[in-house]
């Protein structure tokens, strides 16, 4: 290699070097630039220090625990306020319910006496008291279902456990409970049998008589009636039904109905569903045994006719509806079929349909006193006339658990 050629490399070499520092000064230049730019803290963060790692999980978890304490406290509060308004619309709902209940109650009274005065049907002196004094609250009333041909079987009931006289007085007064003989008239309105009748009411003071025809094959309409004259008359809690073959502790269904005093619509008794009888000449046949389905059915559940008790409201309901309201051609199921569709509580209690000594008596030495007894092969206690002072003995409660009860 000559001199001249290694003097061209030397001068090229020198100038590429410097090309190349110039380079590198340029780009390390330029890139300061853009990461100034990048890095640029903006005016409304500056002066503030950039958390740690640590420091922000610290801070992420504290602030979780405190929205979550919040919505827990914010959810307790909206569940109270929620309930505190059920509670509220709850017993506004019920002070609205009484409140219809009695006013249908009222309008059902005027209704029926419109309709007696209207009809020419009796007046009696209790309907007359009533109107005159204005009425009270009463526990229960107790119709006693009679007949013009039961003389006996009233004059046994009267001695054994319907209190008479100045006592049937200090019951109603004392404890808001009504007892009557419940009968209406006969065929030949003014005839003997009503004089007879009459004449027994002068007496005893204990009858409630009905704007009805008496007949075996009405007593469905007889018990609608009797309720809806009932309630007219007076206001009570709970109305009975029993019948005049039937032995009845007063205390014992007394103390038995009270536990059911708050609840609406009560229906209670000894429930059954017995056969649908179809075969003509039997008793209790069905006249209208096809609307229950196929030969062999049995009836809906339903009190058994001897003794049963409904709450005010239902007896109302009946008062108001007693002109469209079915008869069928037992009274027991008839009344059954009344509350049928309504939100009705059905209470089977099995007290109220004992049986004759020596089954209630066994059951009052067992502290379990009954509330009704009777003989189920004769739908009442046999012989009643004769036997129901036996039976009073043997299975009554006392005379002295009717007056130191407390309903």
């Amino acid at each position: 290699m000559t001199w001249k050629s290694r003097g061209e490399l030397s001068s090229r070499s020198v100038i590429s070097q410097k090309w190349a520092l110039l380079l590198c000064f340029g780009s390390f230049c330029t890139g300061m630039l853009f990461t100034t730019r990048i890095w640029t803290i903006p005016e409304h963060n500056q002066g503030l220090a950039r958390p740690t790692a640590a420091e922000a999980e610290k801070l992420n978890v504290l602030s979780e625990g405190c929205n979550s304490r919040i919505l827990q406290e914010m959810e307790m509060k909206r569940d109270k306020d929620i309930y505190s308004e059920v509670f509220k619309n709850h017993n506004s709902i019920q002070t609205l319910d009484k409140a219809i209940s009695n006013l249908e109650m009222e309008l059902a009274a005027a209704r029926a006496a419109q309709e007696s005065l209207r009809n020419g049907g009796p007046v009696s002196d209790d309907m007359r008291m009533s109107e005159s004094s204005g009425k009270r609250k009463y526990l229960m009333v107790i119709g006693i279902n009679t007949a013009f041909s039961s003389r006996k079987r009233r004059d046994s009931v009267r001695a054994t456990w319907m209190p008479q006289g100045e006592k049937r007085k200090k019951l109603e007064e004392e404890k808001g409970i009504i007892v009557r003989f419940v009968i209406g008239h006969s065929a030949t309105s003014g005839g003997i049998l009503d004089r007879a009748i009459e004449a027994e009411d002068r007496k005893h003071g204990d009858f409630l008589r009905l704007n009805h025809v008496e007949g075996y094959l009405e007593l469905s309409a007889k018990t609608k009636t009797y309720f809806a004259a009932a309630v007219n008359l007076w206001d009570a809690d709970f109305y009975v039904k029993v019948d005049d073959d039937v032995h009845v502790n007063i205390a014992t269904l007394g103390e038995t109905l009270v536990r059911h005093r708050s609840k609406p619509r009560i229906y209670i008794g000894c429930m059954k569903s017995g056969p649908v009888l179809s075969q003509k000449g039997v008793r209790y046949h069905e006249p209208e045994y096809w609307k229950f389905g196929e030969a062999g059915n049995k009836y809906f559940r339903h009190a058994t006719g001897q003794l049963y008790a409904i709450s005010n409201d239902l007896a109302t309901y009946i008062s108001i509806n007693q002109n469209v309201l079915h008869k069928y051609a037992n009274e027991d199921v008839s009344l059954g079929s009344w509350f049928i569709g309504l939100d009705v509580e059905h209470i089977d209690d099995r007290r109220l349909c004992c049986g004759t000594p020596p089954d209630c008596e066994w059951k009052a030495q067992a502290g379990n006193i009954c509330v009704a007894s009777f003989d189920w092969s004769c739908s009442g206690i046999c012989r009643s006339a004769e036997r129901i002072k036996e039976v009073h003995r043997r299975c009554g409660e006392g005379e002295n658990a009717l007056w130191s009860a407390s309903f």
